[in-house]
């Protein structure tokens, strides 16, 4: 069975994570996380997300790497990766977005299993919500998602 989660590794808004963690919900993930910080509830979160799938708080990558679900590959979400458009998507996995300002540090990239970005016109980068939010979806619609990758 396909699984997977979505998180933020230093988070610098809490809208960013609320913003995530409803589209989660709404495109089938597991679970969201956090690594580096404490997460509070949104009161614009009309779907009561936080009844629906768990959210998560690692105070450090560390402590990250030790609890995720065992066989899960990490799949690094940064500007210079593999595009989207050709990823096959593990049929478990955690992906992992960068902070607003500064994006996946290299320590976490040296442990991720595949590192993906995403095309765009103008600007080079995407609000991390966002961001998160066009790759679940390209798991869900645009390929069969949980046939397993080769990374």
């Amino acid at each position: 069975m396909a699984y997977f989660e979505i998180g933020i590794y230093a988070p610098l808004h809490s809208e960013n994570i609320g913003t995530l963690w409803r589209t989660a919900y709404q495109l089938g993930a597991a679970g969201i996380f956090v690594v580096g910080k404490v997460h509070r509830t949104q009161s614009s979160d009309t779907t009561r997300t936080p009844r629906q799938i768990p959210f998560r708080s690692f105070p450090t990558w560390a402590d990250f790497l030790q609890h995720r679900p065992i066989g899960s590959r990490l799949v690094g979400i940064e500007m210079g990766g593999s595009p989207l458009q050709q990823f096959v998507h593990p049929a478990e996995a955690m992906y992992v977005l960068g902070s607003e300002a500064n994006g996946l540090p290299g320590h976490v990239l040296e442990d991720c299993d595949a590192i993906i970005s995403l095309e765009s016109l103008r600007h080079p980068s995407y609000n991390v919500a966002v961001a998160g939010g066009i790759v679940m979806y390209h798991r869900q619609f645009f390929t069969k998602s949980g046939s397993g990758s080769s990374i």
